[in-house]
């Protein structure tokens, strides 16, 4: 299992952040998954496939009682707790970060419990009313997936004129919606669903879309986005044989990890998959060609391919209880934050889009999350894990971060005092 957890990608408090997208491994407890037929359907068997998967490089293991495959039908809560309770717990004893995978807020309660680190809702909340409360209450990261009804009805309702606008608008509806039950925009995931009320050509639509589906509104925070793609049914057709008959979906598992490569490299937060070994290389694939993005160079010809531009966030001001003495972590103190941003605005000055830029609002949210968040002694460490966060956002080159201490415990007369780090992508 990767302990890396230091900095990574933006994501929710709590979860394991290794400086790339991060590999959800999936065990389900059922006897009727389309994935692989109830292999895993069993105490002894799923525990031991989930120690497999994080032993393998998952970061997080997802553990389902209830399959959503099209046309299943539901079964009793009292079914579903059996089935994953035991594992779960099993799972989190052996120090592996377990999400639970559940429509219900009985479950996900009883999950939480059992040691679950993270709900993962295919339902976003609309299966259960007291979903939302729940996550409020328990203050743990949420996955709204969108969805727009039950596994037997869902083929149904894939009905699109703009199905990028469209799951948007419905996702920000969840949102809104969830954010006024109480839940913390902080601890929200979303997941546009692939597979659910959707045909193929809506999938790849979806895929190509990452960046808008994780802005729900222009100038709003940015969510930390999850793709489920792995055999799911559009990979089968796309590998469909000469007389049409769809791959297995045992045999899709090469064209989830392209798909894995190609959403890490477009900014996807985690990709939840079967197989974790070609998957966690993919992601390593991805991470190297985002992290080309790098310093200016000049061409064979003379000219400048990149270009070293600035987004400067100033005066950033954090009550927090950073600090070495007892009074400081007790009674805290106004810090001031300074964060420039190092990166190559010229795509987005030419479209005048603010997809192809840095959200200056949605990076001042996190910086702003993080120093607030749980202390430290040093603001060298709180320097450190803010630039971190910096360099996560999609095209930023390098980061100056200075930490402002106005009102440090000296015993002398001063102005401020402050910490630098200037870091790079490398």
């Amino acid at each position: 299992m990767r302990t890396d957890v230091a900095a990574g990608p933006p994501g929710p408090p709590g979860l394991p952040r290794a400086g790339r997208c991060l590999v959800m491994g999936v065990v389900n407890v059922t006897p009727d998954s389309f994935s692989d037929g109830g292999a895993w359907f069993g105490v002894d068997a799923a525990i031991a496939r989930g120690v497999e998967l994080a032993g393998q490089g998952a970061d997080i293991v997802d553990v389902g009682g209830e399959s959503t495959r099209p046309g299943a039908q539901r079964i009793p809560a009292e079914e579903e707790l059996r089935r994953v309770l035991p594992v779960i717990k099993g799972l989190a004893d052996a120090g592996i970060p377990v999400s639970v995978d559940t429509m219900r807020a009985e479950v996900a309660d009883a999950a939480l419990t059992a040691g679950a680190r993270l709900i993962n809702d295919v339902s976003g909340g609309l299966a259960d009313p007291q979903m939302g409360r729940l996550v409020a209450g328990a203050g743990v990261p949420y996955v709204v997936m969108h969805w727009r009804g039950h596994s037997h009805r869902m083929q149904e309702r894939a009905l699109y004129a703009d199905v990028v606008g469209e799951v948007r608008l419905e996702l920000r509806r969840r949102v809104d919606v969830l954010v006024g039950d109480g839940v913390d925009p902080g601890l929200i995931v979303l997941d546009p669903g692939l597979g659910f009320a959707k045909h193929p050509e809506h999938n790849w639509k979806l895929l190509t879309h990452l960046a808008d589906l994780a802005q729900l509104r222009e100038g709003g925070p940015t969510f930390p986005v999850l793709i489920g793609a792995s055999r799911k049914r559009f990979l089968g057709r796309l590998l469909a044989d000469p007389a049409g008959t769809p791959r297995p979906f045992g045999d899709c598992d090469d064209a989830t990890v392209a798909v894995t490569a190609l959403a890490a490299a477009a900014g996807a937060w985690c990709v939840r998959v079967h197989e974790v070994p070609a998957n966690v290389d993919a992601v390593a694939v991805a991470r190297a060609w985002r992290e080309v993005e790098g310093p200016a160079e000049v061409s064979a010809s003379g000219g400048v391919t990149g270009a070293d531009d600035r987004i400067c966030l100033s005066g950033l001001r954090v009550f927090a209880r950073h600090g070495v003495l007892d009074h400081e972590s007790r009674d805290g103190q106004e810090f001031v934050i300074d964060a420039a941003l190092t990166l190559d605005i010229r795509p987005a000055a030419a479209a005048d889009a603010l997809s192809r830029t840095v959200d200056y609002s949605a990076v001042a949210d996190k910086i702003v999350r993080e120093a607030s968040g749980p202390p430290v002694k040093l603001i060298e460490t709180l320097a450190e894990r803010l630039a971190q966060v910096c360099l996560a956002e999609p095209g930023v080159r390098g980061a100056e971060i200075t930490v402002h201490k106005p009102h440090a415990p000296l015993p002398h007369r001063f102005a401020d005092v402050t910490v630098t780090v200037r870091r790079a992508r490398q």
